[in-house]
């Protein structure tokens, strides 16, 4: 039967022979693509009377969304933290580069930095679609610097800062502008965070609690101002305590305004959450958990020294530390491996890890109408894997950008 042209001239795709990710279940159904765009078949044959232009057999494949990545600070030698008047090159080569991990579409990762640094930086990262050239630039994420002393992690003690008098004035000096700017995360204990939170949300910007001494009801207060992550959880934060829990009790809260759900980031890498920490959390807040990377410049590179912004740190085998120390310092886990670590550890679904890495993301950031899915009418980012969880090849908006090179296997 003849492709009927009178809704569009363009070509369909129909993926066959593969199990869909739609609905929470993989399902066997076939995908169809036109314009960048998941179709509804049925609408195609009955309204449109339409048919594939062309078929692709999937060879049993899984077909998922493609992962997004919202807290990854570098790769491959390159650290979003460090000022550079060539930084567009760098944002394209971690975008090529982690096709092959499914990441379709990313926030690129800012520690705290001096305020000079973010002027330069943060007018260099603009937002875009993915395609052929890498993953989509979903929006910076700024990690700092309003964050508490005594969790700072890797971050630069003497470029932290507090909220003075005008409190979000303050924070858009230090950054210079918030065009670009999709997650803040800060410390909610701190003096005035309360109004930086409401205001940031106003303008649409997520607000994620971290690096932070907060008790439950600071936690808890903020969650009511507007915040909606948690960065890393467990990670640069009180541990849990039972009477009280601190920002890790968010996951089990009554205090949260109804209909409200809060997300929280996992670098599930084996080294910064043990196991059993992964499962509490995923079982106490299942779909909270959204997996990040936290990947620094020295992901895909050999052992040795590397930089996070403004710190030298050191890798050595899958840890990372800043040099000289045992401090921990952002990962070298790629999000594939992520996805295969968490499902492996939680004895989780397949369909629950990879959710973690694409619906979980999309509805933190409210774009789970485009991304994150494969529903009707949805951008076409998805990715074709194993059962084991390998990615195969990565598709963006229907085109094919990265295949796995079988021949020499």
């Amino acid at each position: 039967m003849p492709s009927n042209k009178s809704v569009s001239d363009a070509p369909i795709v129909q993926f066959t022979n593969c199990r869909i990710l739609r609905d929470h279940q993989l399902q066997r159904e076939d995908l169809w693509v036109r314009e960048g765009k998941i179709l509804n078949p049925e609408k195609l044959f009955f309204d449109e009377k339409g048919s594939a232009d062309v078929q692709l057999d999937c060879k049993d494949s899984i077909i998922a969304p493609g992962f997004i990545d919202v807290q990854i600070n570098g790769g491959f030698g390159v650290d979003f933290s460090l000022a550079t008047d060539d930084f567009k090159s760098g944002i394209d080569l971690v975008s090529q580069k982690i096709l092959s991990h499914g990441v379709t579409s990313f926030c690129p990762t800012l520690v705290t930095s001096p305020p000079s640094v973010y002027h330069q930086v943060l007018p260099q990262i603009s937002v875009r679609n993915g395609g052929a050239h890498g993953a989509g630039v979903l929006g910076a994420h700024l990690e700092g610097p309003f964050i508490s002393k005594e969790k700072k992690g890797a971050h630069p003690e003497h470029c932290l800062r507090t909220f003075e008098a005008g409190a979000f004035q303050d924070l858009l000096a230090t950054y210079g502008s918030l065009d670009c700017v999709q997650i803040v995360t800060l410390a909610p204990e701190m003096r005035r965070s309360g109004e930086v939170i409401r205001e940031l949300t106003k303008r649409g910007i997520c607000v994620s609690l971290g690096h932070s001494v907060a008790n439950l009801s600071q936690a808890e207060e903020a969650v009511q101002h507007g915040a909606t992550f948690i960065t890393h959880l467990f990670n640069a934060m009180l541990p849990f305590h039972h009477r009280d829990p601190g920002i890790v009790g968010l996951l089990t809260s009554d205090k949260l305004p109804a209909g409200r759900r809060v997300f929280y980031g996992m670098i599930s890498d084996g080294i910064h959450t043990n196991p059993a920490a992964l499962r509490i959390a995923h079982r106490a807040h299942p779909k909270g958990l959204v997996l990040v990377t936290d990947a620094i410049a020295g992901m895909g590179l050999a052992p040795g020294r590397h930089t996070l912004g403004q710190q030298v740190v050191e890798i050595d085998g899958l840890n990372t530390y800043i040099a000289g120390t045992k401090t921990l310092s952002g990962s070298v886990a790629t999000m594939d491996t992520c996805v295969r670590h968490f499902q492996e550890a939680t004895g989780c679904s397949v369909e629950t890890a990879l959710e973690a890495a694409s619906l979980h993301p999309a509805q933190l950031l409210g774009i789970e109408h485009k991304k994150g899915t494969l529903n009707y009418d949805s951008d076409a980012d998805f990715l074709m894997l194993n059962d084991s969880l390998y990615v195969q090849a990565t598709y963006i908006a229907g085109e094919e950008v990265w295949r796995q090179d079988v021949s020499g296997m």
